[in-house]
């Protein structure tokens, strides 16, 4: 810009202007140097512009050498502050303009303050365009921070829900059964047997559900969805919860399983759900009701599937059962919220405990096989 101020005034003689003078050239560039540091502080460099602009038009030089610096100026205020300063800013680079008309005396002054009003017009106006643009980007990256945020803050909530369903359950039935080989160890050899061997079996199915879920978290494919998404080994669903209750009753847990319906397969996701919170409700009453009876029942309907788990103790701990207390209870209802179903966990009127959850199957199921098409 300097380059071009300086090469423009050499043609001043030919436009009718005196031919500008070292003081002329200094005043050219420093007119044009401030806008190197615009966007620290606009307002400040447009101010020197114009001090140095109003200066070399009072020397009698050509005003047009001095406007480069000043128009960029005036729109880099207009992009960096708000449309009132800019206007404010406009108003002045007009008064320069209409003095530059005043002291040559040979144009129009509406010629000279229509040029000026078209000009300072058009670059306030792209530079609040400019503002709106990169206030939006600020917003957007701003949403995209927050949305990575939330879907890390998910993903270890998933991560701890599954890790809490396999680990709690699993743990439990070891837990009751190493209890009781050591009570029986001696007195009674082919119970003490059993037991170790309900706790390899239940060791076991424990390092195969914590190497899916692994195997899910190692996955860099896209697609994905729940932990139990799609995997080479298909994490449990409700086909396997005959196995859960043999596992549990050998626990020492007295369990009757009843299933209303035709069975038939699920979406993945909903099928780990019911599975899920079965597993969460048994492990419960093991732990917090001993001695009690408990009874799971599975009713298939044509748009959803109902599972409910109740039992007949009296042991359960009131932490539990309060809202927000529990990180089992906890887990059951973010399982049935994010498949679009409803939970109910209390105690009973008869007594004991109960846990209900209906899904919708058509729904989610018809989701996931869309999901599946090319």
């Amino acid at each position: 810009m300097v380059g071009v101020a300086l090469l423009l005034g050499r043609d001043a003689p030919s436009e009718g202007w005196p031919e500008p003078d070292a003081r002329a050239h200094v005043l050219a560039a420093a007119a044009q140097l401030p806008v190197a540091l615009r966007n620290r502080a606009p307002v400040a460099v447009f101010g020197a512009t114009q001090v140095v602009g109003f200066w070399y038009v009072s020397l009698g030089f050509w005003p047009v050498v001095c406007t480069f610096g000043p128009l960029l100026a005036l729109y880099t205020v207009a992009s960096a502050r708000p449309v009132r300063v800019a206007v404010g800013c406009a108003g002045v680079l007009t008064t320069l303009w209409l003095y530059g008309g005043i002291v040559s005396g040979g144009q129009s002054l509406l010629s000279v303050l229509a040029q000026a009003l078209l000009f300072c017009g058009v670059l306030v106006w792209f530079g609040a365009l400019a503002r709106r643009a990169a206030e939006l980007t600020r917003r957007l990256r701003a949403e995209q921070a927050a949305r990575a945020q939330r879907a890390v803050a998910d993903e270890r909530r998933r991560i701890a829900r599954e890790l809490h369903d396999i680990v709690a359950h699993h743990m439990s039935v070891i837990s009751v059964q190493s209890g009781l080989a050591g009570f029986v160890f001696d007195s009674d050899p082919p119970t003490a047997r059993a037991a170790l061997g309900t706790i390899a079996g239940t060791s076991r199915e424990a390092l195969d559900e914590l190497r899916r879920m692994l195997s899910v978290l190692r996955d860099d494919a896209p697609g994905g969805g729940e932990l139990a998404g799609e995997s080479a080994a298909p994490m449990p669903g409700l086909a396997r919860v005959g196995e859960l209750v043999d596992r549990v009753r050998g626990g020492g847990l007295d369990v009757a399983l009843r299933v209303d319906g035709e069975p038939r397969p699920l979406a993945p996701g909903v099928d780990l759900c019911a599975y899920r919170v079965v597993q969460e409700a048994l492990t419960n009453v093991l732990k917090h009701a001993p001695g009690a009876h408990a009874t799971v029942e599975l009713r298939y309907r044509p748009r959803h599937v109902a599972v409910s788990v109740t039992d007949d103790g009296k042991g359960v701990i009131q932490a539990e059962v309060a809202p927000g207390g529990g990180h089992g209870l906890i887990g059951m209802r973010e399982r049935a919220k994010l498949y679009g179903g409803t939970i109910a966990i209390g105690p009973r009127a008869a007594g004991g405990f109960a846990v209900e959850l209906t899904l919708p199957t058509s729904g989610a199921a018809r989701g996931e096989e869309d999901d599946r098409r090319p």
